[in-house]
């Protein structure tokens, strides 16, 4: 029986208190360690978890398209398939002209992470109006361009191959492709090549659209899909067509990517894209946000989106 007077002292023999000295030397060593990993890692996982959105500039208008829904159709098509953010500026007027108040200003594009230029301005040509938007795409932002961008800001002999240090060769190079022109409305078979943006993508065939025609491609473009239509021998207005006839097959490049300017800053461009259902087909707007992550560095070598960049 013990009384609460008594005392009793433990006699631990001396290799177990250095035994249990070095495993306390052993944690005190290591417990910072883990809470340092723990430290490192945690930031990671949640900046993919609150990835910011691409700040996204959508220029649209001028000639011969229905940019009023188009502009809608992009917006939405992009931002339900990646992380960004569209702003639109739509300028209504319907002509070759078209001019957008934004360009006017130095630095207009510092705001935004990637461009998309979807204008019709083949009348515009001022050179120094030109050179300020060039200049935010030589200085690094990247840009997309769709359709018609192809035939703007375009003067001289373009139905000839300019070289890259013409005068008039300043949007072509930025672009990587040289245009002039197109067929009619027709299909288009459309057949892609092997590349991170084009991973996972079908080939297919659109509903008539206008195949541009290929000047020249610049060295600094990689091909992304090559296009081919039938085309109906041309006539003048009101000329009987001719039963004897044959279609003749024309092909062209559809889609490309280049890099432009001293920081090889990433350009994605499509010809594609005339007619609202092709700009609305789910198909092409999944070519156009995956060439926008490809400019905007959003985009994995094996055709993924970044983390926090995909589909939300």
């Amino acid at each position: 029986m013990m009384h609460a007077s008594s005392t009793h002292s433990l006699h631990v023999p001396n290799y177990q208190k250095e035994s249990a000295m070095r495993s306390f030397r052993v944690l005190a060593v290591l417990v910072p360690v883990f809470v340092l990993a723990g430290l490192i890692c945690r930031p990671v996982v949640a900046a993919d978890d609150a990835a910011k959105p691409l700040k996204v500039l959508l220029v649209a208008g001028g000639c011969c398209h229905d940019y009023a829904t188009q502009t809608k159709l992009l917006k939405k098509g992009i931002e339900s398939r990646i992380n960004a953010v569209v702003e639109v500026i739509y300028n209504p007027d319907t002509s070759v002209n078209a001019r957008f108040e934004i360009y006017e200003s130095d630095g207009w594009a510092r705001d935004f992470d990637v461009v998309i230029h979807d204008e019709c301005s083949a009348g515009v040509s001022e050179r120094p109006y030109v050179d300020r938007i060039l200049k935010a795409h030589r200085d690094g932002v990247p840009a997309v361009n769709l359709h018609c961008a192809m035939h703007s800001y375009r003067w001289g002999d373009f139905q000839k191959a300019v070289p890259a240090d013409a005068d008039n060769a300043g949007w072509f190079t930025m672009i990587g492709l040289q245009s002039s022109r197109h067929g009619p409305q027709a299909p288009i078979d459309v057949h892609y090549a092997e590349h991170p943006i084009t991973a996972g993508l079908a080939d297919w065939t659109t509903i008539n659209e206008e195949l541009y025609n290929n000047i020249q491609v610049f060295p600094s473009a990689t091909v992304l899909a090559s296009g081919k239509q039938l085309q109906q021998p041309r006539r003048k207005k009101g000329e009987p067509a001719d039963p004897e006839a044959k279609p003749t097959e024309a092909t062209a490049v559809v889609a490309w990517v280049s890099e432009y300017g001293p920081k090889q800053t990433r350009v994605f461009s499509t010809s594609l894209g005339h007619n609202n259902e092709t700009v609305g087909d789910d198909r092409y707007l999944d070519l156009v946000s995956r060439g926008l992550l490809w400019a905007a560095g959003k985009l994995t070598d094996s055709g993924q989106p970044v983390a926090g960049y995909g589909q939300q």
